[in-house]
């Protein structure tokens, strides 16, 4: 029975290298994977998958117009895979859904839960109610030990706390922080 799977962690915790590997494994053994990732992703390029240690892979864009659903009947692939999912809409999660509850093709999802003010995306906050499983992907705080459950966001390495919620970027933008040192630093900033 196909399912949808929503992989969910902070920036830094490697969910794009486990997309890439998901996709080589199935490929390795002869067999087909669609993977997606969303155009506002413009990081290596729109329409490009790639980790921070240098793995890339191209996918097919995911707009305003991609009907998946059609594409994954047509293609008829034996998984999906979406990176950046946090960047879906609510009609995208429900394309998914129909894709592996109707065509029986599991679709693995990887993204943020929260943006750098530790509100949900909508993607995000989608998959959390419709994915048939959902798993976290770990990673430490860049200040601590800890688990690492939060997205901070840096402006020549200071973390700020206001701004749009969508800002494309990597490691000269963000940094994985528990929710102590997330708090502590919000409080620094706004005591300055």
């Amino acid at each position: 029975m196909a399912q949808l799977y929503f992989r969910y962690g902070t920036m830094n915790s490697g969910k794009s290298i486990e997309v890439l590997r998901v996709a080589h494994n199935y490929e390795e053994q002869g067999k087909k994977v669609l993977l997606f990732t969303p155009a506002v992703d413009d990081r290596e390029g729109v329409g490009v998958v790639a980790s921070r240690i240098g793995m890339r892979k191209d996918g097919i864009i995911i707009d305003e117009h991609l009907d998946m659903v059609a594409m994954a009947a047509q293609e008829r692939p034996n998984c999906i895979l979406i990176d950046e999912a946090q960047f879906l809409t609510k009609a995208q999660v429900e394309q998914l859904t129909e894709i592996t509850d109707t065509l029986g093709i599991p679709v693995i999802t990887y993204g943020l839960r929260g943006d750098f003010l530790g509100q949900l995306f909508e993607g995000s906050m989608h998959l959390f109610a419709l994915a048939d499983k959902i798993e976290e992907i770990k990673t430490v705080c860049w200040y601590c030990d800890r688990k690492a459950t939060m997205n901070m966001r840096c402006k020549d390495g200071v973390p700020v706390f206001t701004g749009e919620q969508i800002q494309i970027g990597g490691n000269e933008s963000y940094i994985p922080v528990c929710r102590k040192c997330y708090s502590r630093q919000k409080k620094t900033a706004a005591a300055q």
